[in-house]
């Protein structure tokens, strides 16, 4: 994607809402998801996009895109990239999520808005708004049960 203005907000929206789902990622070896990735098993690995992503997020709005990426070098700490598609209500975001050893990076490559606004800050509000609204409220204190 072109950066303009608005993408480095957007990414910065995008990765606070995306973090738990990283840290989750991040919990597994670098070298399943290599392999995964260098033997194309795409379901598996969807399917663990899919369980990282269902402690935070609605069904269905974080799920693992076409493909992805590693870097594997003697000597070098595993880099691994994997492409994702997050649709919250009304807008659709394909990014590149970026997980290593101590850190993770999120970067947009197209977001589609279902309806678009012409004011390009409406948007990025719309966007932080709707992925608000996809996660699980899990800030809320449990109710005590009355006995």
């Amino acid at each position: 994607m072109k950066k303009c203005p608005h993408s480095t907000q957007r990414e910065k929206i995008l990765a606070v809402a995306i973090s738990p789902v990283a840290t989750e990622l991040r919990l597994l070896d670098a070298s399943d998801l290599i392999s995964l990735l260098r033997f194309e098993y795409y379901g598996n690995l969807s399917d663990l996009v899919a369980s990282a992503a269902e402690l935070f997020f609605h069904p269905g709005t974080v799920n693992f895109g076409l493909g992805g990426n590693y870097t594997l070098e003697w000597g070098g700490k595993p880099e691994v990239v994997l492409d994702l598609e997050i649709k919250p209500r009304g807008v659709t975001v394909y990014a590149q999520l970026t997980l290593a050893e101590d850190h993770a990076g999120i970067e947009i490559n197209h977001i589609a808005f279902q309806d678009p606004s012409a004011d390009p800050d409406e948007n990025t509000r719309f966007l932080e708004k709707s992925l608000r609204e996809s996660r699980y409220n899990v800030n809320q204190s449990p109710q005590a049960l009355a006995g």
